[in-house]
């Protein structure tokens, strides 16, 4: 199988002090590793335009793919292209401001545009538990809230993206309901890492 041939995927948070670095790796049963990881990515802390980029290893000398703002501003319903190394559109991320007020809410669209998937929050109350506890002081950062995203096409249940209660974050892509993976592997990939990196909590 091809690194984007999988249905599940382990995200992990990889601690480094001048950029957020992930892995990510295609599983089997549970957590386990169906191979070694597919890909290495990188997002510099504080840049003005945010631009993630994927890479095949952790040497970080062939990129796969990056995920780049359109705009400099990121004012809450900002707009992502997913490129490949040769500058072809693989799709984009919308984070979709008005439905995630009280629900994170995400479009995943196509190279053409089509929207093929929707990501939001799982739970509605917990989204607002959630937001409730960001605003206590000090504290509210500290306790832990489940951060968990359902993948949707229309009323279809693609899968969805749960998060691991660990020091750093971990997070595991299911796309279980889409064995005929519908969904380009490297845009939910994407996705995924969007969901940690670019979303406003």
């Amino acid at each position: 199988m091809g690194p984007w041939d999988y249905d599940r995927y382990l995200v992990d948070q990889l601690v480094r002090p001048i950029a957020n670095l992930y892995r990510v790796t295609p599983l089997a049963a549970g957590e386990t590793p169906a191979g070694p990881p597919v890909a290495f990515v990188r997002q510099r802390k504080l840049a003005i335009k945010e631009h993630i980029r994927f890479f095949a290893d952790d040497s970080e000398t062939q990129e796969l793919f990056h995920i780049q703002a359109q705009t400099w501003l990121d004012t809450g319903g900002s707009r992502y292209d997913v490129v490949d190394a040769q500058e072809g559109k693989i799709g984009l991320l919308h984070h979709v401001l008005r439905k995630s007020l009280l629900r994170s809410t995400w479009s995943v669209q196509d190279a053409q545009g089509t929207e093929v998937a929707t990501a939001r929050e799982r739970s509605q109350v917990a989204a607002i538990l959630r937001r409730a506890i960001d605003f206590v002081p000090e504290y509210g950062g500290l306790i832990p809230i489940p951060y968990n995203f359902e993948i949707l096409a229309g009323e279809r249940m693609l899968g969805g993206m749960n998060r691991k209660f660990q020091l750093r974050d971990r997070y595991v892509l299911d796309l279980s309901g889409d064995p005929d993976r519908t969904l380009d592997r490297r845009l939910a990939v994407a996705l995924a890492i969007g969901l940690d990196t670019l979303q406003n909590r």
